[in-house]
Parts: C-alpha cells; structure tokens; sequence
C-alpha cells in the first residue's frame, strides 16, 4: 500500500461563475483535495447578459469587491499558488474583457477565461475525480450555460455547451416559465450527448442542482446531510422537478429554508432544465457531485499516475496518517483481512474490497474520543466525512465497519436503524464480520506494526484457526479467544487459537 507522500504547499482556485464568485481554498495539490476555505458571493454576473450583452454594473461592483476580499484571505492563508477561472458570463458579455482585466490587477494572476468545450470537459474531469469509475453524462449547470459531456472510466468524449443557465435562462424568457419551457424542450430535444445517456447515470453538477438535492434530501428525511454522491432514481427526480414547478407557479418556493434567498428564484428554471434532461436522456440514476470545474482543473495538472489513484483510498490514507495511532499497524490490516478473506474464502467484488481496504485504513481514527463514545464518532466522520469517489452506500458500509470495531456486536449497541436500513442485509453482516476481525487485530497487536504480519489464519474443513508465532504466544489470551470465536462464528466456522 503507497504511502501519503509529503504535503505540499496549500492551492487555491478563485472562480468567476455566472451567478457565483467563489474562492476555495485546498490543503495541496493532491488526489484526495482536502478543503481548507470555501466561500462565495451570489453575484449574477449574468442575469442580463443574454438581453443586454453586458454585465450588470452592480453585479460587477459587487465581483470586484468579493475579489479583493478573496485575494487578502490569498495573502493571509498565505496560500501557495492561485488559478482564476472565468466562465459563461464573461466569456460572453463585451465588457467581459473590461471587467476581467480590472480582476486580474485585484487577483494579482492570469483569469483563464474557459471556452464552452473546456468548461465541459473540466467539469467532467471533476466527476472523474469525485466518482469511481463514473459512467455517464456529466451535466453542469451554472447561472450562464449548461455543460454536458459524455464520461466512461477516465474517458471523456466530446462535449456542448448551451445558454440554459438558471440566470440565463429566467433573462432569456423574460421570467415567463411558459416561455422558459419552449426554450429548454427546443434546445434539448435533438443534443447528440444526452441521446447516449438511456439507462445510464447523469451526474448533476452545480450550485442550483445542489439545492434541489438539498431541498429532496431534507423533504424524503433522508439520514445523511451529505451532498456528494446523492442519488434519485431517475422517475422519483422526474417527479420532484414537476412537483417544483408546481410549486413555483403557486408562488410556494419563497419559504424553502434550505436554500440561500438568492437562489431561491432559480430553482424552478433549474428544475425545468432536469426535468427535460430525463425526458430526453432517460437516464437510470441521478447522482449529484458538488466535484465539478475547480476540482477538475486541479485533478488535470496532476501527474497521470496520481490520476490513475483511487479517490477513496488516498483519502482514507490522508485520514489514517492524520489520525491513527500508526498508519503502518493499518496498512498491515490490510494484508491481515486479505488473508482472512482467502483461507474462509469470503465472495468478494473489487467494490467490496476497495471498501474493505478503506475501512482498514480507518479503523484507528476514533483511539483518542471517550471509550463510551467511539463507535457513535466515528459512524459520523465517516458517514459524513469531506471525501469523494464513494457511493452513499459505500460510506455506510466503511462507516458501520469501523462503528462495530469499536462498539461491539451485541443487539444493544446497534447503530440508528436508519442508517443500518440505507444498506441492504448482507452487506450490514459483512461490515459486521469486519467489524470483528477489527476486534480481534486490534486488541491482539494494540495497534502496534509488526504483530499482524507474525500471525496467519489456517482452515481446516469448518475449522478456523488464528495461529501465533512463538514469540508472540504471551499475547493469546482468553479474551482473544472469545472474540476470535465470534468472528469464526459470524463466517459460519468454529475458531481456535493455535500457539505454533
């Protein structure tokens, strides 16, 4: 297992959006990006562009001075590198230039003004970055243009970019959603790239489509506030973007706490534009990424071989050397439950090792909260953990592994069933299972290296056996036996402790 190498100096990326002005702050240029500042002001650049060709003088007032702002924070954060994006309102007003010119002398760098096809093809390259192995159209939706692009793996193919901008689309149609939606099926209805998304994923990317998922996750009661990597089946987000709408001509929306006052009004050009994606796309799933243009252009200036790393892995390996008691003991963890999977022959697809492996990196995380609290803490920072390239499911799993480690596995330390119920029963007993052999390894080696290496399982018909070294046999003991017995027991064995 490769080591975190050493941190680099902290990145940042200003980004000069249609509706939002944003600087993020990340910890260094990796594969695993860890967010040290994030803030944004609701500009609209534009919402008259379409109309006037121009910037709103207010709104360019209020960018500039959002600039200064985020250039000082540069300087106090005293961060190491600035990139400066622009995109469709600049790009497209004729006092854009005028406007970008008086940015960069604030910003102190060069604002790369993204082209249509390269705003498409970084947004997809964030998805790349924020899912495994995504399969699907990428559709980015920002105030003054939609980007979609087909992604497949790593492959990323052509991509379109259109003026269906939440802040676009309202100035276009003069707020008429009647004209809103000619405008939306028109421009949609014959676009090669979503003709290639039936019974496929569409990533959602954007601030205006993370608030509808805000918005659905709070009215379904889903458990996890967590906004990366949500998923709707395609005909239940059809049936919310209508019930939106619906909403929207009753003038109902006004009181929707979620969702910051001035986004408020774009959520129903917003919903309109999904809805008539999936009419057209028919896709399977809608997942929303909040990874989309500033993680992509970081995750392309990347070496090909950090690109090739898993998203999850590096971040769980991020978090063992922050956090655990030795980040070796839990590499060696690794080698110990691969051992185990193969002598009990445990059935086992490459997604349920990669979780397997991440789960062994976090094992240790929650050695310096209250004993009485452990499983609790660390079911949440895992559950809701600032990390990508890992399903909903793929985090509870992880998360109820490690909760067990700690917690035990009688009936009465059982975690929320809500959160038991986002997983399907088999892979609740897996994580159980893991769970114990956490129990076993950490209290046969005290989360020390070099133990787990000098001891090996062995079966024998329905027979497991956990066979020390002879140097290690002092530390066998009843209480390794009993948990030892109960992770054979949770594999359908029976266990025993072999001094050789």
């Amino acid at each position: 297992m490769k080591r975190p190498r050493k941190r680099q100096s902290s990145v940042a990326v200003i980004d000069i959006g249609s509706n939002s002005v944003r600087l993020v702050v990340y910890e260094s240029m990796t594969r695993s990006l860890v967010t040290l500042f994030n803030e944004k002001t609701l500009c609209g650049l534009g919402r008259e562009v379409q109309t006037t060709g121009l910037l709103a003088p207010d709104a360019v007032a209020k960018a500039l001075t959002s600039l200064r702002r985020f250039r000082a924070l540069c300087r106090v954060m005293k961060v190491g590198r600035v990139y400066a994006i622009a995109t469709a309102a600049c790009r497209d007003a004729t006092n854009g230039p005028d406007f970008i010119a008086k940015a960069e002398r604030i910003c102190g760098v060069k604002i790369e003004i993204l082209s249509g096809p390269r705003e498409a093809k970084l947004s997809a390259l964030g998805v790349i970055s924020g899912i495994h192995k995504p399969d699907g159209i990428v559709g980015d939706l920002g105030g003054g243009s939609l980007e979609l692009i087909d992604v497949q793996g790593n492959r990323v193919r052509s991509g379109v970019t259109l003026p269906l901008g939440s802040l676009a689309l309202q100035d276009l149609s003069h707020k008429s959603l009647k004209r809103a939606e000619r405008i939306v099926r028109n421009d949609l209805s014959d676009v090669a790239q979503l003709k290639a998304g039936r019974g496929r994923t569409f990533y959602a990317v954007g601030g205006t489509w993370r608030a509808l998922a805000r918005i659905h996750i709070v009215q379904s009661g889903y458990p996890l506030r967590v906004m990366h990597g949500y998923s709707i089946p395609a005909p239940d987000a059809l049936d919310f973007a209508r019930r939106l709408r619906r909403l929207a001509a009753a003038n109902m929306l006004a009181d929707i706490e979620v969702v910051a006052d001035a986004r408020r009004p774009l959520l129903t050009y917003a919903a309109l534009v999904l809805e008539y994606i999936i009419r057209v796309a028919k896709p399977k799933t809608i997942v929303f990424s909040t990874f989309g243009v500033r993680e992509g252009l970081l995750y392309s200036m990347l070496p090909q071989a950090e690109r090739s790393e898993d998203g999850l892995i590096c971040a769980a390996q991020t978090l063992n050397e922050l956090l655990s008691r030795s980040a070796r003991h839990a590499e060696e963890l690794i080698d110990w439950t691969d051992r185990l999977v193969r002598v009990v022959k445990l059935r086992e697809t490459e997604e349920d090792r990669r979780l397997r492996h991440a789960a062994c990196l976090l094992s240790d995380v929650g050695w310096r909260v209250h004993p009485d609290h452990r499983g609790e803490e660390t079911l949440s920072l895992i559950t809701n953990g600032n990390f990508g390239a890992v399903t909903h499911q793929g985090r509870v799993f992880v998360a109820l592994s490690v909760f067990y480690r700690y917690a035990g596995l009688s009936e009465q330390n059982e975690p929320p069933a809500v959160i038991r119920e986002l997983l399907p029963p088999a892979m609740v007993e897996r994580a159980r299972v893991l769970g114990a052999a956490f129990r076993v390894a950490h209290l046969v080696s005290a989360a020390r290296p070099g133990v787990l290496p000098a001891n090996h399982f062995r079966g024998r018909g329905r027979k497991l056996m956990l066979v020390f070294e002879h140097r290690l046999v002092d530390l066998v003991a009843d209480r390794v036996g009993s948990r030892f017995k109960q992770l054979a027991k949770l594999v359908g064995r029976s266990g025993s402790i072999v001094r050789r």
